[in-house]
């Protein structure tokens, strides 16, 4: 039988700890707060468009139906590539979804008029009663152009 006196301090093992060091934890969560920093602007991207520049231009971030056509001609509907041929079926089942009637057009300002005029006229064909072009306003362009 073990007796465990008062000034030896914790018996057959030694000392007990009492605390717990949690200088390694903080680490790591640290250096997990620095990943997520640098990746999360790299996650949210999307698709890249030069956006013709307007004066009153207005960005959309609730949920929307986005029609975008990039420089290579390339349609997209809600991020995800569509053979223009099979946009206006798409638009239909996304629509009836969604419950959403307002598609947003996207265009890269690169895009010829013709191109931009046919994927609208698929848009209207799916049923969308309401078509808005998305423009990138001049002021946050010269905004962005002056700090780098």
């Amino acid at each position: 039988m073990a007796i465990n006196l008062p000034g030896r301090g914790g018996g057959r093992f030694g000392p007990s700890l009492s605390d717990i060091n949690v200088t390694p934890l903080v680490d790591v969560i640290l250096v997990l707060l620095i990943i997520f920093m640098v990746t999360a602007p790299m996650m949210t991207r999307g698709i890249d468009v030069r956006l013709p520049k307007t004066e009153s231009g207005a960005d959309a971030t609730e949920q929307r139906l986005v029609v975008t056509v990039d420089t290579d001609n390339t349609i997209y509907l809600n991020e995800r590539p569509v053979n223009l041929a099979l946009l206006t079926d798409r638009l239909k089942t996304e629509m009836k979804r969604t419950g959403l009637d307002f598609v947003f057009l996207r265009a890269d300002q690169d895009v010829p008029y013709g191109r931009v005029m046919l994927v609208m006229d698929q848009i209207k064909k799916a049923g969308a009663d309401r078509v808005g072009m998305v423009t990138q306003s001049a002021r946050v362009t010269e905004t962005r152009s002056r700090k780098k």
